[in-house]
């Protein structure tokens, strides 16, 4: 039987199988040989919610999702066309969201009757008849194949079994036409020195590629055109790396050093290791005991004028509170980054979530006010890890960011910037004097309130700092009641001010309609999309995106006053909307999810539709 090409827009794959077959690298290959191909993409990596869990278990399924396309596109994509089941517990996990009539690739070997009592079968569910009306099924003997392929290297069986995801790499390039070169290249510097592990996974990976050729279980291969993307050059990124040469950018615009000091946590330990490898550019990190032990060293380092970072996830956050307060009080410049992940307690570290809003708002005894950015997309978290960098230097304060586990290990093509065209970061410290008694450490700059940076050691610069109340001005302890009302209003309004250094609100649609959809951080992609698709419907839906949280845009009430439904998705049981309903008296609805997972546009454009009928 003939093979035939069929041309198609776009399409959702994921790999998924036992936390060591090797799932996230399979799905990292694939994600660097399409972006070469030149298609648009944005991947879904979803780790085991148990990192030690047992193999073969429903706990330890670790999965890789790719959406890729000729068009632009906003999400990893709401549910596989192809699952790839590498054992029975990841075909368990994953079945019930691939789309009706999509494929399934199932290694075979592993479907012991072992493996299935495991993952709950009490039948094979490739010989029950189960998967027949709703999928087309597509069975492999991998490890079989894999053998065969390796005959002759002197590897272990074991060893050569793991070569198995190469195979249904292979597979899968060929299913969408993509080429074998770059990852061969890829395994030839990765295991550099290592020639027969090498040469099993290219043999492996020919050898899925040669099966699917040649069977006739694929008689359709499918082609996805390059994609238009704008001008210029591009790199496949992911949001932890983007958030570290952002942080970089800034060090290199604002002519400042750049410190790190932090506990390595998942989801942001990557930071960590990529700052750390950068020493060639002035980087200095500090990996401390804990996580009151790193924000310390960024307070201690942003107080002799250093750009000051430290990142965390959300229990994280709760341990770096006080110090937090005390950043606010003396009002030095660093950013504190939270890359959210699911809890509460330690919670669910792989897996992704928007709960720590309320947090980051309010999560600090006193009124401690602190700017609050969200990054919106992987390659957004350059952006918004330079502009929070920016306005701590600008306004004196420190700025938390927000990030997630979706973004942080989520990837897409990214456009490399001109390092030239990023606003400026202009510092200025304060000049010494002959006398310490003409220095006033909390004389504010007319627009911005911001104090005097004043580099420790500087004659004429001596100063308090610490955690009981300044005197406005002189910056010595007070406790008087009026001084503190006065200093309280001083810090609000700072942030407050940041307003004017931030864009005007983007409405995608038209200004005024039936319903406006409000998103913030990670949900970007899926509210885009949907009202993307509702368009097409000729729905009457507009979208908006939030960065800054804290302080929200000077626009956003006037727009959001003249629609008729207001939606807020969230990845919580809704603490962005209890902000809007506060500040605008809106009655805006909430759509929330939490189950560690990002929000589908599907269940959007449901909503949608609900609302308006």
């Amino acid at each position: 039987m003939g093979k035939t090409f069929k041309t198609i827009d776009d399409a959702v794959i994921r790999f998924a199988g036992d936390s060591g077959d090797g799932m996230q690298l399979t799905g990292g290959r694939f994600t660097e040989t399409t972006a070469v191909v030149g298609n648009d993409l944005s991947t879904l990596p979803d780790f085991p919610a148990e990192i030690r869990a047992p193999a073969g278990s429903l706990a330890g399924v670790s999965a890789f999702q790719i959406h890729f396309s000729s068009k632009d596109i906003h999400t990893p994509g709401d549910s596989p066309d192809v699952l790839v089941a590498m054992n029975p517990a990841a075909l368990k996990v994953h079945q019930k969201e691939i789309v009706p009539g999509g494929t399934i690739i199932i290694n075979t070997d592993a479907f012991t009757k072992k493996n299935m009592n495991f993952a709950g079968y009490e039948s094979s569910p490739i010989e029950d008849g189960s998967l027949d009306d709703y999928f087309t099924v597509i069975p492999i003997e991998m490890n079989k194949l894999v053998t065969a392929a390796c005959e002759g290297l002197e590897m272990s069986p074991k060893f050569v079994g793991r070569t198995k995801n190469f195979f249904a790499l292979g597979v899968l390039y060929y299913m969408y036409d993509r080429p074998l070169e770059a990852t061969e290249k890829w395994l030839e510097k990765k295991f550099a020195g290592k020639d027969t592990i090498i040469e099993a996974n290219k043999r492996a990976m020919n050898a899925g590629y040669n099966y699917a050729d040649t069977t006739e279980l694929f008689t359709t291969r499918f082609k996805v055109e390059k994609a238009s993307l704008p001008k210029g050059t591009y790199r496949n990124i992911n949001g932890n790396y983007a958030t570290a040469l952002g942080l970089l950018a800034a060090s290199e615009k604002s002519k400042l050093k750049l410190f790190y000091g932090g506990y390595p946590i998942t989801p942001a330990s990557d930071i960590l290791h990529t700052l750390a490898a950068w020493k060639h550019f002035g980087v200095q990190t500090f990996q401390a005991e804990d996580e009151i032990a790193g924000i310390s060293s960024i307070i201690g380092a942003a107080f002799t004028g250093n750009l000051s970072v430290t990142a965390t996830s959300g229990p994280g956050i709760a341990l770096k509170g006080e110090a937090m307060g005390l950043a606010v009080m003396i009002e030095l410049p660093m950013v504190i980054i939270n890359v959210q992940r699911g809890g509460p307690s330690t919670g669910l570290p792989t897996k992704t979530e928007q709960a720590d809003l309320n947090q980051a708002l309010y999560g600090r005894n006193g009124e401690a006010p602190i700017p609050l950015i969200a990054a919106s997309t992987p390659g957004d978290c350059f952006y918004a890890a330079y502009e929070a960098s920016r306005i701590a230097l600008k306004y004196m304060t420190p700025v938390v960011l927000l990030s997630d586990g979706y973004l942080a290990n989520g990837s897409e093509p990214w456009k490399i910037p001109n390092v030239k065209d990023l606003e400026p970061i202009d510092v200025k410290f304060a000049k010494g004097s002959k006398s310490k008694d003409d220095f006033l450490p909390y004389e504010r700059d007319n627009k911005t309130l911001s104090r005097p940076w004043a580099i420790p050691g500087t004659p004429g610069l001596e100063h308090r700092v610490g955690g009981l109340e300044k005197a406005e001005n002189t910056g010595h302890v007070s406790y008087d009641p009026d001084n503190h009302q006065r200093m309280v209003e001083l810090r609000q309004e700072k942030v407050n001010r940041i307003q004017d250094d931030i864009a005007k609100t983007e409405v995608y649609g038209d200004n005024n309609g039936d319903v406006l959809i409000v998103s913030w951080g990670g949900t970007y992609g899926s509210c885009r999309s949907a009202v993307e698709t509702l368009h097409e419907d000729g729905k009457s839906v507009s979208h908006i995106h939030l960065r800054w949280i804290s302080p929200l845009p000077k626009d956003l009430g006037e727009i959001i006053i003249k629609f008729k439904n207001v939606l807020v998705p969230e990845i919580n049981m809704g603490q962005l909307i209890k902000l809007l309903r506060a500040e605008y008296l809106v009655d805006a609805k909430g759509l929330n999810q939490v189950t560690g997972r990002p929000i589908s546009a599907t269940r959007i454009i449901e909503n949608v539709n609900q609302l308006i009928g």
